[in-house]
């Protein structure tokens, strides 16, 4: 299993990006797909996550009413939309995916969000 984040980039405070995740080499159909982040100097925090009915939804409080996670099986692409965007929200982000309750075995790369104030 491969997994692919794009879709960063730099961003005025307020204004909106969408992050990408796909994956590839046979994810399944029992999955539970994450959006992690790390800042400079703070340990990695989950944001968001999907199960592969689309429910089991969960978003950390910092990103409530502003964040939507998304998926489209067919494609096997897992989206964040991020609205509203602050400095606070500058971080690498990682789409992480567990497969069948084994926990989040498989990482993206990483793709970079920086808002500017």
């Amino acid at each position: 299993v491969q997994l692919q984040a794009f879709g960063g980039g730099l961003v005025q405070a307020g204004g909106s990006l969408r992050l990408s995740c796909a994956a590839s080499g046979g994810i399944g159909s029992m999955y539970v797909m994450g959006w992690f982040r790390q800042a400079p100097g703070k340990e990695r925090e989950l944001v968001t996550r999907i199960r592969w009915r689309g429910d089991n939804l969960y978003y950390a409080e910092s990103v409530k009413g502003r964040f939507t996670i998304s998926r489209d099986t067919a494609k096997n692409l897992v989206y964040l939309q991020m609205n509203s965007l602050k400095p606070e929200d500058t971080a690498i982000y990682y789409c992480a995916l567990d497969r069948f309750g084994r926990g989040y075995e498989y990482w993206g790369q990483g793709t970079l969000v920086t808002v500017s104030s």
